[in-house]
C-alpha cells in the first residue's frame, strides 16, 4: 500500500478493493453468505434457475448517473417501495474473513461493510441483512420483490441523502455462484450500492439459504441535509418536527 492510498479517505479506500485484496472480499461476502442464516427459514425468496433476472420493465426508463459526491459513512436506510427503513452500521471480517452480519438481537438493522466503499464514493458500497430469524421475518426479508426504478435513499452520518436508483434485482443460487459479478462495479467510476441477504429455499439439513438475493443500484442525486427521503413526505417530515 503506497502513502496515498493509506491515507487517501474513501476514494483511497475504494481503490484498495481491486486485485487480491478484493478477492478476499468477495470471498469474505460468500463465506457471509453461507452462514448468515441461522434462522429457521420461515419464508422464501424466488429462484428459478441458476440466475433470477427481474430485470428492467419495458417502457420504464432510468435516470441518469450522477457523478461521485465523495464517500460519507452511512447512518440509515430507505427503500420506500418495500418498506424498509433501518438504521446502518459499520460491520467488520471475522476470523474466518467472512464479514460479520448484524446480530440476530437487531434483526432490523442493516450491516455495511466499513472497510469498504462509503455510499457516494465510485465502486459499489456494500449493505448485508437478514432475511429472517427463528421466529419472524428481518429487515430485508421483501428484498427479492424490489424492482429496477426504485429508490433507495441512503443517508449519512453528515446528514446528507445520497438517493441511488435500483437497476438490477438477481436471485443467485450457490451452485454457481459468479461472486465478481454479485460484488464488483458494474461500471467503472460510477457510485453504486449493493444490497445483498439470503434467497431461494431454505436447506433443513445444512440450516442455510440456497442463493443470495443481490439487488444494485446506483447513484442518482445528492440531497442536502435536511431533505425529505423520497418516501417520506413534506407534511410527514413537518409532523416529525413538530413533535
Amino acid at each position: 500500500m503506497t502513502a496515498s492510498e493509506g491515507s487517501g479517505g474513501s476514494a483511497g479506500r475504494g481503490r484498495l478493493l481491486t486485485g487480491v485484496a478484493w478477492a478476499v472480499i468477495l470471498l469474505g461476502l460468500w463465506l457471509w453468505g453461507r452462514g448468515i442464516t441461522d434462522g429457521s427459514g420461515i419464508g422464501s425468496a424466488p429462484t428459478t434457475g441458476d440466475v433470477a433476472a427481474v430485470g428492467r420493465p419495458l417502457g420504464v426508463p432510468l435516470p441518469p448517473a450522477h457523478e461521485p459526491i465523495g464517500g460519507v459513512a452511512p447512518k440509515s436506510v430507505e427503500i420506500p417501495s418495500i418498506g424498509v427503513r433501518a438504521p446502518v452500521v459499520p460491520r467488520g471480517l471475522d476470523a474466518d474473513g467472512a464479514i460479520e452480519p448484524p446480530s440476530f438481537d437487531t434483526p432490523q438493522t442493516v450491516g455495511w461493510y466499513g472497510a469498504g466503499t462509503e455510499p457516494g464514493a465510485a465502486g459499489p458500497a456494500l449493505f448485508v441483512g437478514h432475511v429472517d430469524t427463528e421466529t419472524k421475518p428481518a429487515v430485508f426479508y421483501g428484498l427479492s420483490a424490489a424492482r429496477p426504478g426504485a429508490k433507495v435513499d441512503v443517508t449519512r452520518t453528515d446528514g446528507t441523502v445520497a438517493e441511488f436508483t435500483i437497476d438490477d434485482v438477481q436471485v443467485l443460487t450457490r451452485a454457481r455462484f459468479d461472486a465478481q459479478k454479485a460484488y464488483g462495479p458494474r461500471k467503472d467510476g460510477r457510485a453504486e450500492l449493493r444490497l445483498i441477504t439470503c434467497g431461494g429455499t431454505y436447506d433443513q439439513e445444512s440450516h442455510s439459504y440456497t442463493a443470495n438475493v443481490v439487488v444494485s443500484a446506483y447513484l442518482t442525486a445528492e440531497k442536502p441535509a435536511g431533505t425529505a427521503p423520497s418516501g417520506e413526505s413534506a407534511s410527514a417530515k413537518a409532523l416529525a418536527g413538530a413533535v
